[in-house]
């Protein structure tokens, strides 16, 4: 297993692969402000036990992949403002942009379809996927997602002040930030590996510091319509995971999503708050598997 890329037309994308390529296809897509690292190995190579070719990936503006720093973000100002009088927001890219690479990276593997899995983030983006070319779409998960109604719960505005603090630099002060963050967004139910995730933060800030392409990112999140309605539309096996914790993205939108997409499968997980938790991947797997 090594870090490759694949050349784009203005952007290079940075992916590792799990398992045997003779095997279906399965993409792993991260969310807002994580990296492909962020997908455990050993939950790489357990799915891959399992008879799957594991992709993983950092989306464009995160891990190595190109930081599009000459695009510009609208203020956080402007923004806000934006949100408030509820008017459409002009971002440098949307979701459906971050689906495009998504697909362009299937095909420069030669895939034609796969399974795709993604969290937060990269569950509205595998939503976006199989919305758009639901031929490629052999399954979809999406996990502690959304989808995209403004009308659904939101975090509370205590627990966002502490998510949008700007990161520190400095390495030892980000990884204390950053674990911080993730023992927040881990919930109290599970044990919190603290040196575990010291260690990712670690790797992750060594891999990458761009506060400015998470904002991007944050940005095309917002300027991206409301699935729903799409959602409506899909006939692709469909599974929905949630945690009855998740503190960024209430459960209501999990259920949203089950609801929206026709026939989909939901699983609640007890417990859970917006990360995976080691105890429950096992049965996340277990879940994935009966999308075959």
């Amino acid at each position: 297993m090594s870090e490759l890329f694949v050349e784009l037309d203005q952007l290079s994308i940075c992916y590792e692969t799990f398992g045997d390529e003779n095997d279906q296809p399965l993409l792993l897509i991260m969310g807002l402000g994580t990296q492909m690292i962020h997908w455990d190995e050993r939950f790489c190579q357990q799915l891959a036990s399992q008879g799957y070719w594991v992709i993983r990936f950092d989306n464009r503006d995160i891990g190595k992949s190109t930081k599009l720093s000459q695009l510009k973000a609208p203020s956080m100002p402007y923004v806000l403002a934006n949100q408030l009088f509820g008017a459409k927001l002009k971002a440098p890219y949307d979701l459906n942009d971050m689906a495009r690479d998504a697909f362009a990276l299937l095909d420069h593997l030669n895939i034609d379809s796969c399974h795709v899995v993604g969290v937060s983030m990269g569950g509205m983006i595998a939503q976006c996927m199989a919305i758009n070319a639901p031929h490629r779409v052999l399954s979809l998960t999406s996990i502690m997602s959304t989808t995209g109604d403004t009308s659904l719960p939101k975090a509370k505005k205590s627990f966002m002040l502490k998510v949008m603090q700007p990161p520190p630099k400095e390495l030892d002060e980000y990884v204390q930030y950053a674990t911080k963050l993730w023992r927040l967004l881990h919930a109290n139910h599970f044990t919190f590996d603290q040196e575990r995730i010291e260690k990712l933060m670690v790797r992750a800030r060594e891999r990458s510091f761009c506060p400015a392409g998470v904002w991007r990112q944050t940005c095309a999140i917002l300027a991206s319509p409301d699935r729903t309605k799409s959602l409506n539309t899909l006939r692709v096996p469909s599974l929905v995971l949630h945690g009855d914790l998740d503190p960024l993205v209430p459960l209501e939108c999990g259920l949203a999503t089950a609801k929206a997409i026709p026939d989909a499968k939901l699983k609640v997980f007890e417990g859970m708050g917006h990360t995976l938790p080691e105890q429950l991947w096992p049965s996340m797997i277990d879940e994935i598997r009966t999308l075959r």
